[in-house]
């Protein structure tokens, strides 16, 4: 039976985005405009991310710091590029109670000037080198449009910084981290990804170049969903960091940026989710399994938390629901939350020695006998079920991935099956522009695989080299 509080996904994506959001629990408006409240479900998915890349980060040896919420103006406007990328979102204060600022203060929407100002002082020689930092923190960019998870005002995420002695070593580490975001979303948020390279026109302000990981949602949008740069020596130049090489000579260091956001959470919901609410793939749901008793007996009630001790301590984050709920209630309320499997005890189960295991993404059933090894039965279903979702999601993707040799194929396609254009570009920047004209489609990136799907520019017809691949984006 299809929740009702839940608007159909292909009636309206965007309302049944946000009934999502609401339904499980995960975000609720705030009295500040573009801005929402993470609520314990949402947060949790949110830790459950930060615990698993901040694992990878220090496996590969980042150290987490933390830089100042506010940046001066005079320190904001030390990298001309930098500055003009992000004026139009910048968030100022001026007044320190009723004292007006001697200068203003920006809130941070990056802290690329605060790492450098500080690397100014604690960089000198070659032996300092690399420096290997990231933060997590809240960042604000003062958005025209919202909406949860995708795009607000105040929004968490990490950020690394690091310095090099060599652009070789810089450059590897630009895409080392790539290749982790890469791994992470598609090992354990089971959503495909497609990598590559941005444009010049679509780089982050004040890169050298930008690498990027980007995801399709169920509806044919596009969402850039974590981002690596390359800096080259450009920040390193404007801030005046430099070391003594081994040489004795004084250089300027190479740098890279890199970092994802709460987004990933909207990615999530886009991907995988359903008309019943949310569906999150067993790697990355903070709680991997309910057990439900049909009814609040005693013996249904200590044969659930047996079972859930077993799992808890091999470490399958487990609850039992003995709520005073009915058991179709609890049913409809662990499908909302996308909690992965549900198991079923009840009394005609218990006396045949068994319970049922329900997965969340097909409501799959299957019978284990208590004797089994439960724990062994639990973790092949959400591995089963772990590589089923980015199967699905993989096949989807090819469906919505078009290749286009004419902008009429492109304008038909995004009328009818939007998603993923593949076309052949000359590397001109006003025939890039062309293609916003066609439902404000903008370059998504310049896959590091490239591909060769025709002779000729989708634009004016000259010769390209170039593969790129096009899309509508959130």
């Amino acid at each position: 039976m299809k929740n009702k509080a839940i608007t159909e996904r292909d009636v309206d994506f965007a309302k049944w985005y946000t009934d999502i959001i609401r339904s499980a629990k995960l975000a609720e408006y705030s009295n500040v405009k573009g801005c929402v409240i993470l609520e314990p479900n949402g947060y949790a998915i949110w830790e459950n991310m930060q615990h698993i890349l901040d694992k990878e980060f220090k496996r590969l040896g980042h150290q987490n710091v933390y830089m100042p919420l506010f940046i001066p103006e005079s320190l904001l406007n030390k990298e001309k590029e930098h500055v003009e990328g992000f004026a139009p979102e910048v968030a100022w204060v001026t007044h320190g109670g009723s004292d007006e600022l001697e200068e203003r203060m920006c809130i941070r929407p990056t802290s690329e000037t605060l790492f450098c100002d500080y690397y100014r002082n604690a960089i000198s020689s070659y032996r300092d080198l690399p420096k290997l930092y990231n933060q997590w923190c809240n960042v604000v960019r003062w958005e025209k449009e919202t909406r949860p998870f995708l795009r607000t005002r105040e929004f968490l995420w990490q950020e690394g910084h690091t310095v090099h002695e060599t652009a070789k070593e810089a450059e590897a580490e630009t895409h080392q981290m790539l290749d982790v975001y890469k791994r992470f979303f598609e090992d354990y948020l089971a959503i495909p990804v497609v990598v590559g390279k941005k444009t010049e026109k679509e780089k982050f302000a004040g890169a050298e170049y930008s690498l990027t990981v980007e995801a399709l949602m169920y509806n044919g949008v596009c969402l850039q969903s974590g981002t690596s740069h390359y800096f080259g020596q450009k920040f390193s130049k404007a801030f005046d960091i430099t070391f003594t090489n081994r040489e004795n000579k004084l250089e300027y260091p190479y740098q890279t940026s890199w970092g994802t956001t709460t987004r990933m959470i909207g990615g999530l919901i886009m991907v995988h989710s359903d008309d019943n609410g949310l569906v999150l793939p067993p790697k990355i749901a903070p709680i991997k399994v309910v057990i439900i008793p049909i009814k609040n007996e005693d013996k249904l009630l200590t044969e659930a938390n047996k079972i859930a001790d077993l799992l808890s301590i091999a470490d399958i984050k487990t609850i039992v629901d003995n709520s005073d709920k009915s058991a179709g209630f609890k049913f409809a309320e662990q499908e909302v939350n996308g909690i992965p499997i549900r198991i079923e005890i009840g009394e005609r189960e218990l006396e045949q020695n068994k319970v049922v295991a329900v997965r969340r993404d097909n409501r799959e059933k299957q019978e284990i006998i208590l004797n089994d090894d439960i724990v062994s039965n639990i973790n092949n279903i959400m591995e089963t079920m772990q590589n089923d979702m980015f199967k699905r999601a993989e096949e989807r993707n090819k469906t919505k991935t078009h290749i286009c040799k004419s902008l009429d194929e492109v304008a038909n396609i995004m009328k009818t099956t939007p998603g993923f254009i593949k076309a052949m570009w000359c590397e001109r920047e006003e025939c890039e522009t062309k293609m916003k004209e066609i439902g404000g489609i903008k370059s998504r990136c310049i896959p590091l695989e490239q591909e060769s799907v025709a002779d000729k520019c989708i634009f004016c017809d000259k010769e390209a080299n170039t593969l790129v691949v096009w899309g509508i984006q959130y």
